[in-house]
Order: structure tokens, then C-alpha cells, then sequence
């Protein structure tokens, strides 16, 4: 299934109606704020915030939108990480129309949602709650804004130009990226950029 081909999908199945498309996460949070939606389709690794983190400010101001997340990772991880920042609904983008139509039936009817590509150990994994989530433990401690620095430096932004896309002072994000530095144990930009990749916080 190619997002390319999303549009076209939907444009064509008569119970819904596109209103708004977004090309990063801080768009996507202001469009669910404008139109709020009943229903979200979100990609994972999208620009300057990603979507997890964009979920948690549109759940926080709709609780009520479903959101189904498209994505390539197949780890329990992200599984875990999706779920838990709200989504009720994860797609492969290599699975078929028929199985997204089937996850947004689902989602309408309050169900949860999982793409039958997602192997049976990532499930039990998910559903055992004796298993440890394998999450960076030193991500987890990030705040949310120490997050939006690491994600926009790792794109390439210099810190005046960090500032300027949060509204904060430079001052600000030098202090950010000190505390995530040290949080992550990480000496330079370089480190910064390549733990960003390695986590899938932003693609090559």
C-alpha cells in the first residue's frame, strides 16, 4: 500500500470525507485543532515533530479522535510507544487497501486495531504485561520540548534556527540541548544526529 495512493482511496469510499492534509507534525496538530476530526490517519517519521509526539498534543486537545498510525516499523517497540501516545489503530505501509479499510472499520466501532503483519511475538509481547517495554530508558526521561530540540537538530536546524521554529530564546534551546545531551549521553551534534537515525526519529 503506497501513502501516495491514500487520497485516491478514500476519496472513493462514500462513509468518509477527507478534510485536511498536514506535511509535518506541527501541522497535523494544528489542523486536528481547526477541524477536529473524528478520525486520523499519521504516519510515524514525519519532519520537525514526530508523530508520536504529535498524537500526545492532538489527544490532549480532542481525547475523542482516533487515530490510526502508517508505518514500516514492525518492532514491538514502536507497537508499544504508538499505542501508548494514543493510536487505536496500526497499519504497515506494505499491508493492502483492504486491510486499511479494515482498521478504519474497526477503529469507528471502538476497537483497536493491529496489522495482521505485526508477528505474534510483538503481540504477546504487548499483551504480557510481565514484559518490560524496550524503550530507550534515557529517551523516556526527555521532556517533551528536549525531544522537539534533539528531533529538529538531528534534521539539521542550528540552534537559532530551533528557537525560532519553537518561539522560544536561543538561550532556551542551548539549555535544551545541554539537558539532552547529557540525558542521552551524547557529545556532538554528529552523536545527536546518528541516535536520531539509529531510533528512527528521522529518516536518511
Amino acid at each position: 500500500m503506497y501513502v501516495c495512493g491514500l487520497r485516491a482511496l478514500l476519496s472513493v469510499t462514500p462513509e468518509l470525507e477527507i478534510i485536511g492534509e498536514a506535511e509535518d507534525g506541527q501541522e497535523a496538530i494544528s489542523l486536528a485543532r481547526q477541524f477536529e476530526p473524528h478520525l486520523i490517519l499519521m504516519d510515524l517519521n514525519m519532519p520537525n515533530t514526530n508523530g508520536t509526539e504529535a498524537m500526545r498534543a492532538i489527544k490532549r486537545n480532542n481525547p475523542a479522535v482516533k487515530i490510526i498510525v502508517l508505518t514500516v516499523h514492525k518492532s514491538e517497540e514502536y507497537v508499544r510507544a504508538t499505542l501508548d501516545a494514543g493510536a487505536v489503530g496500526y497499519v504497515l505501509k506494505d499491508d493492502t487497501h483492504h486491510d486499511l479499510l479494515t482498521a478504519i472499520s474497526n477503529v469507528q466501532k471502538g476497537k483497536i486495531y493491529l496489522s495482521p503483519g505485526i508477528c505474534d511475538k510483538v503481540i504477546n509481547g504487548f499483551l504480557d504485561p510481565s514484559t518490560p517495554a524496550t524503550s530507550s530508558h534515557s529517551w523516556n526521561q526527555l521532556t517533551v520540548r528536549e525531544r522537539e530540540v534533539t528531533k529538529l537538530i538531528a534534521e539539521g536546524k542550528k540552534s537559532r534556527e530551533v528557537a525560532e521554529y519553537l518561539s522560544v530564546s536561543l538561550k532556551t534551546v542551548e539549555k535544551h540541548r545541554s539537558n539532552l545531551m547529557r540525558k542521552l549521553d551524547l557529545h556532538s551534534v554528529s552523536a545527536i544526529t546518528k541516535y536520531a537515525i539509529e531510533n528512527s526519529l528521522v529518516s536518511l
